[in-house]
C-alpha cells in the first residue's frame, strides 16, 4: 500500500493571520509540521498551498509544496487539487495532515497510516482523551463521539463530530488528520457541502451525512493545534523548552 501525505496550508487564516509563517525555534510552524509529516516515513510529503511565500518557505527548509487555487472552500478540496496536480501514480491512501499541528506525535501518524492499511476502513482520524471538562464546551476544540470506547475497540466508528458537548461517553478530543483512501476522497470533494457541515464549520460530518464511515484511532497525546495567540505562545513555550 502507498501512502501520500498532503499539508494544506495557507495565510489568510481568520483567527490568527500568518499562522503558517510564525516561528518555533527559529522553523515557520509549517516547516515543523512537514519534518514531522517527513519522520513518520510512511511516503512522500508535499504541502499544498495558495501562497507562493508558504511555499518558498517549505522549500527554502528542505521540503515540497505545490500551488494551488485560492478558491477552494475547504482543506480537503485543497489536498485534491493537490493530489491531481502531482499527478503521482499508484496511491492507495492520501493522509491530510492539518498544517497547524507542529507538536503532533510521529508514533501516532504511523499508527493511523496502519490502521487503515490492516481495517481497510475508507476514512480514518485520531482522537485522545479529554483531560479537562472545559474542554467539552471550547468550541475551538474539537471533539468525537466513537461507537465504542477507543481503548477498548482501537479503530470505533465515529458517531459525530461536535464542537460543544454534555455528553461523557466515548467522547475524544479530535485531532486534525485524515486519512483517504484514494476513491473515497475523489468521491468526498464531489459531493455538496451538507447542512449539518456548514452549520458546524466541520467538514468531516458531510461525510457521516452521505454515509461514508470515518474510523477513529486512539492518538496517544493531545497535541496544542494553533488557532489563536495563547495556543502559539502556549506552544512555543513547550516546543522551545524542550529543545534547550
Amino acid at each position: 500500500m502507498k501512502t501520500l501525505i498532503i499539508i494544506p496550508s495557507r495565510l489568510s487564516a481568520t483567527r490568527l493571520p500568518g499562522k503558517p509563517l510564525l516561528k518555533i525555534n527559529n522553523l515557520s510552524i509549517i516547516s515543523h509540521v512537514f519534518r514531522r509529516a517527513q519522520e513518520a516515513n510512511i511516503g512522500e510529503v508535499f504541502v499544498a498551498t495558495e501562497d507562493q511565500e508558504i511555499a518558498d518557505d517549505v522549500i527554502k527548509n528542505g521540503g515540497n509544496a505545490v500551488l494551488t487555487n485560492k478558491n477552494h472552500k475547504t482543506g480537503t478540496d485543497r489536498i485534491y487539487e493537490a493530489f491531481q496536480k502531482l499527478n503521482i501514480k499508484n496511491i492507495n491512501l492520501i493522509m491530510n495532515l492539518q498544517g497547524d499541528e507542529p507538536a503532533i506525535d510521529i508514533k501516532d501518524i504511523i499508527n493511523l497510516n496502519q490502521k487503515m492499511i490492516i481495517n481497510g476502513s475508507k476514512i480514518g482520524t485520531l482522537a485522545s482523551n479529554i483531560k479537562n471538562k472545559n474542554d467539552l464546551k471550547n468550541e475551538n476544540i474539537v471533539k468525537v463521539i466513537t461507537k465504542k470506547n477507543l481503548e477498548v475497540d482501537q479503530f470505533s466508528e465515529a458517531k459525530t463530530f461536535v464542537r460543544n458537548s454534555s455528553n461523557l461517553n466515548n467522547i475524544y478530543h479530535h485531532i486534525g488528520i485524515y486519512c483517504y483512501r484514494t476513491e473515497i476522497l475523489e468521491q468526498f470533494v464531489k459531493l455538496s457541502q451538507s447542512k449539518n457541515e456548514i452549520k458546524n464549520r466541520l467538514e468531516q460530518l458531510r461525510a457521516l451525512d452521505n454515509n461514508i464511515n470515518i474510523n477513529v484511532a486512539h492518538a496517544n497525546s493531545s497535541p496544542i493545534g494553533v488557532d489563536t495567540e495563547e495556543d502559539y505562545i502556549a506552544l512555543k513555550k513547550i516546543m522551545e523548552y524542550k529543545d534547550q
